[in-house]
């Protein structure tokens, strides 16, 4: 991959700032994956440091899957296999660990005798939310940094982005593997930005 100037790219590290977008040289597209691409790296980087400094009990991967449940109250484990794209025995034993720790608890299925739903506990749900206030704040003190612009663009971009990242999501559909060397090894799904209402634009006449 190569810079607009055709100098190598460089990988984006957390001690490094993003680079602004070129449009001069590259379509808008294109500059603005990069750099979304970019930011979604430093976050991972950022969250995972945060997470084993507050010495989180579940793990990058657990996460993913109380997201899921968490948005579909009483999913079917079947539906989480295709969502995560990883095979059921991976699967079941992130659910096992989770509801080890009281998090997650597994119910029949009222539909099918043959399969089990999933729902998060309150206490799995009470975690969820402490782990949403960390990562807002850090994104809070970056975000009051900028100019009202530059916030109001932001709001606008990621509410889009969301929007149409949301209806990909539905239209794909992914092979349930039949297997998986191990429950963390599941393919990641990208969590969907969380836009505040504190930072959407003002209405515009």
């Amino acid at each position: 991959m190569s810079s607009p100037a055709g100098r190598p790219r460089k990988p984006h590290t957390d001690g490094e700032p993003v680079p602004a977008p070129d449009f001069a040289t590259r379509s808008f597209s294109r500059e603005a994956a990069r750099s979304a691409g970019d930011v979604t790296e430093l976050l991972d980087l950022m969250w995972e440091r945060t997470r084993h400094a507050a010495a989180a009990p579940a793990s990058s991967s657990q996460l993913r899957l109380m997201y899921l449940v968490e948005g579909e109250e009483g999913v079917r484990m079947r539906a989480v296999c295709e969502q995560l794209a990883a095979a059921p025995p991976s699967v079941s034993r992130l659910c096992d660990r989770l509801q080890a720790i009281g998090f997650l608890e597994r119910l029949p299925c009222p539909a099918s005798g043959r399969e089990v739903t999933l729902r998060l506990t309150a206490a799995g749900r009470l975690h969820l939310r402490h782990v949403r206030d960390q990562r807002e704040a850090v994104l809070r003190q970056a975000v009051e940094a900028m100019s009202d612009t530059e916030r109001h663009a932001l709001a606008e971009g990621l509410a889009g982005l969301h929007a149409r990242l949301v209806a990909a999501k539905g239209q794909d559909s992914h092979p349930v593997p039949t297997a998986s060397p191990s429950a963390d090894a599941a393919p990641t799904v990208p969590e969907l930005p969380r836009v505040q209402a504190s930072m959407r634009p003002t209405r515009m006449a």
